[in-house]
């Protein structure tokens, strides 16, 4: 086994030695108790629960108690997946509380096979390990499949090993859990946020999932990293939170603002940016930029501050070009979506005017993936819901 980082470059297809077990002990677990990220938490859990027993794969498994289903984002060969929670060897495990040491799976009537139908794999020899929280309470199960030395079949010794490494996992994991599910709890808060803010205008609270995801793929795309693009995702929905403060004669009013009227709408991003910059959180400190600038102008003419070009944040001039294109490719009670070739004539009009002549090429250039975003978060019409 050959681990990227060449740590344990030494260890073949054989047992551990005392030493190497110690190595692989003292290096995963220090990874281990400083990793927040799920995903990474669990692909680290996985590589070190493969060298413990010397398999050819190894997989986390976890318990979603909301869908009563096991799921794993990361596994040795294959992407995520999704079973049932009784299924298999895992559900065995899961359901007992019980390790399981499996010669050969097709042998045995509790083996699922659809993984290895899907990926053109052969499981033979199998150990699950159950995981529990600090409660006692079985959270999910390790998985190791095919042992790599030459007897090929898993022993009592591999058990011992791996119910360290599943005693060790079960604590970090439910750390990670609770890191995770406030985290997904800060996303939807922020969603509503911004869905509150759009409300308020009459549009959609799908408008701002579609700007989140033209966002991320923009940034994807102009060669922004994940993180940052991921970032930007969650900043967008918030463009427009300072709403909240227009008056509802104006933000409702169907007509075209007389000049004072449209003076005090212009407020909404002083005060969207006075309602998050305070925040010391990343994701509200890039919503607070985005509020502030997503109506500022490449050529200067935007407002509030009147900045030009790259004066304006990377953030804000991509908010800006995706909440212009859904705004004009959707319908609105107050209008019909512009035809998208239309839509596509004003970017081109408007580059190096009112977007960044990068950010319009790199949607235009990007269409139809776009509109795929577009039509998977359509927006449903109360005629639909009856």
């Amino acid at each position: 086994m050959n681990e990227s980082n060449g740590t344990f470059n030494n260890i073949n297809n054989s047992e551990l030695t005392s030493e190497n077990m110690i190595k692989v002990i003292f290096s995963y677990m220090g990874r281990i108790a400083y990793t927040r990220d799920l995903d990474e938490l669990l692909l680290l859990m996985a590589d070190m629960g493969r060298l413990m027993v010397v398999s050819d794969r190894c997989t986390l498994w976890l318990v979603d108690d909301e869908s009563g289903q096991l799921w794993t984002r990361v596994a040795h060969g294959i992407g995520r997946q999704t079973i049932a929670i009784d299924s298999g060897f895992v559900g065995h495990t899961i359901k007992h509380n019980q390790h399981l040491l499996i010669e050969d799976a097709y042998k045995d009537s509790r083996f699922n096979p659809s993984i290895d139908e899907q990926t053109g794999y052969r499981t033979k020899a199998v150990l699950c390990i159950p995981i529990e929280n600090a409660e006692g309470k079985v959270i999910g199960a390790y998985q190791a499949i095919n042992k790599k030395t030459p007897e090929g079949k898993f022993s009592l010794k591999d058990v011992a090993y791996m119910t360290l490494v599943a005693s060790y996992s079960g604590k970090a994991l439910e750390s990670a859990q609770l890191v995770y599910e406030i985290e997904q709890t800060q996303k939807e808060i922020i969603y509503v946020m911004g869905e509150i803010g759009e409300s308020r205008s009459q549009e959609t609270g799908n408008h701002v999932k579609r700007v989140a995801e033209y966002s991320k793929l923009l940034a994807i795309k102009i060669g922004l990293g994940d993180n940052e693009a991921e970032l930007i995702k969650m900043a967008s929905p918030m463009h427009d939170i300072g709403k909240v403060g227009i008056p509802d004669s104006i933000l409702k009013k169907q007509g075209k603002l007389t000049n004072e009227e449209f003076s005090i709408m212009k407020t909404h991003a002083e005060v969207g940016y006075n309602l998050l910059k305070s925040s010391r959180r990343r994701i509200i400190q890039a919503a607070s930029i985005v509020s502030h600038q997503h109506h500022e102008r490449w050529d200067g003419n935007g407002y509030p501050q009147g900045l030009k070009g790259e004066q304006i944040h990377i953030y804000a001039r991509i908010t800006a070009i995706a909440d212009v294109f859904d705004a004009l490719i959707s319908s609105r009670c107050y209008k019909l979506p512009w035809d998208l070739n239309r839509i596509i004539e004003l970017f081109q009009m408007e580059k190096g005017k009112q977007f960044d002549p990068l950010l319009v090429d790199t949607l235009l250039q990007n269409i139809e993936e776009i509109l795929i975003i577009k039509n998977t978060y359509a927006d449903i019409s109360k005629k639909d819901e009856d």
